[in-house]
């Protein structure tokens, strides 16, 4: 028989905290049945908990319902610390203050031209950063830390960006020391389509997936892989790269030196030529979309040609990592089934049938906003949970998805 000392007890007491402030963190908000349900804990251990979690203001619990009866919903404390997300899009500078109570306190976006420097970037981004912190009222040092988005490659060991032909101006520069050292507080870094992945999980429309691809269309094309509700991003931190997978092997060269990569049929700077006899050369994503929504049929043809590519691509995704959701993401999302029944219709043909009678594919729910607010998720996500139950300085306070 083992004997539980003072010690152990105090351990045992000590881990059953750090998994409901886990577990209330990871969801946004809970009530206590939810929190005994996805801990594992009984209903009067939860409740002691969060009673002493409430009197130490590291949760707060507001009344609400639960299937017709009466509950107590229970959140981290909104006070308790600051995260910043920064997204940087081809053309855009997104950022958004949040709290650790899942609130968004404050975003703006802003025009860029991110073939510039990466230094001239990072300084429009610290200027956003401290102009939306002194609009809310929020104090600089209540900051944990920062969610960094960038359309390329990321070394997951360093930081570092890699070669990329989408930000020539940034290749081989570690933007998440340089903003670090800026703002002062811990910045953490990834690709835009792993960004727009955990957005949609979080907040949008992967919500309660646990298997899911996001696939971004933009300058370029990438997929966010959520396995087993983390992202999966590789050794290298170069997991997802749905852009390069070959569909012709005689077709047009790509930025990474092949041919015939579905990116070279589907990314923006590409589709948009098939149209400029027709439409002018000033034809963007955007504007295309809009067209077809209201009947253009060259608009309509090619965004049909786009989504079969696509499905080809879910189709591989499919076959390999048999996804639950795919969630399509950027300006062509917006296209709505113009676009997703051709994603369908490919991924019928060329899926394994069981793989793809279990998919549900849906258009993102966050628009342009899936980014940023992936950004401040980020930051949630690589936190921990010890110095919320130690009160640390803010500086040091966990966070959560």
């Amino acid at each position: 028989m083992v004997v539980q000392t003072p010690g152990s007890q105090s351990s045992l007491h000590r881990a059953n905290l750090e998994r409901v402030v886990r577990a209330v963190r990871l969801a946004g908000s809970l009530t206590q049945a939810e929190i005994a349900r996805s801990t594992g804990l009984s209903a009067a251990t939860v409740s002691n908990i969060v009673r002493e979690l409430q009197e130490s203001g590291t949760v707060s619990v507001t009344p609400t319902s639960a299937g017709g009866r009466r509950a107590r919903a229970v959140s981290l404390s909104g006070d308790a610390g600051i995260v910043i997300g920064v997204d940087f899009g081809h053309t855009h500078l997104r950022v958004a203050i949040g709290n650790l109570a899942h609130q968004v306190l404050a975003e703006e976006s802003e025009p860029i031209d991110v073939d510039a420097s990466a230094a001239e970037g990072l300084d429009r981004a610290e200027d956003l950063v401290k102009r939306l912190l002194a609009d809310t009222g929020a104090p600089a040092e209540k900051t944990v830390g920062v969610g960094l988005g960038v359309p390329g490659p990321i070394d997951v060991e360093t930081g570092a960006l890699g070669s990329t032909a989408i930000l020539p101006g940034w290749a081989g520069t570690n933007p998440r020391e340089d903003l670090a050292e800026r703002l002062g507080v811990p910045v953490y870094v990834d690709n835009d389509a792993n960004l727009g992945a955990l957005g949609e999980l979080v907040w949008g429309a992967g919500r309660g997936a646990k298997d899911l691809a996001y696939i971004k269309v933009a300058s370029g094309v990438g997929a966010g892989l959520v396995i087993n509700g983390q992202i999966y991003r590789g050794p290298g931190g170069t997991a997802g790269e749905i852009g390069h997978i070959t569909l012709d092997e005689s077709g047009p060269v790509c930025r990474c030196g092949n041919r015939g990569c579905l990116e070279t049929f589907t990314a923006g700077r590409y589709i948009l030529g098939l149209l400029a006899a027709s439409h002018g050369p000033d034809l963007t994503v955007e504007r295309m979309v809009q067209l077809a929504r209201e009947g253009d049929p060259g608009c309509r043809r090619v965004i049909a040609d786009v989504g079969r590519h696509i499905g080809s691509g879910v189709a591989s995704l499919c076959n390999l990592l048999n996804p639950s959701r795919v969630v399509l993401g950027g300006d062509l999302a917006e296209a709505g089934e113009l676009v997703l029944d051709p994603i369908s219709e490919s991924v019928s043909r060329y899926a394994i049938p069981s793989a793809a009678r279990q998919l549900t594919l849906v258009s993102g729910a966050l628009g342009s906003r899936a980014g940023v607010l992936g950004a401040l998720a980020l930051v949630l996500s690589e936190m921990g949970d010890t110095s919320v139950l130690d009160g640390a300085a803010p500086s040091q306070v966990a966070a959560f998805t």
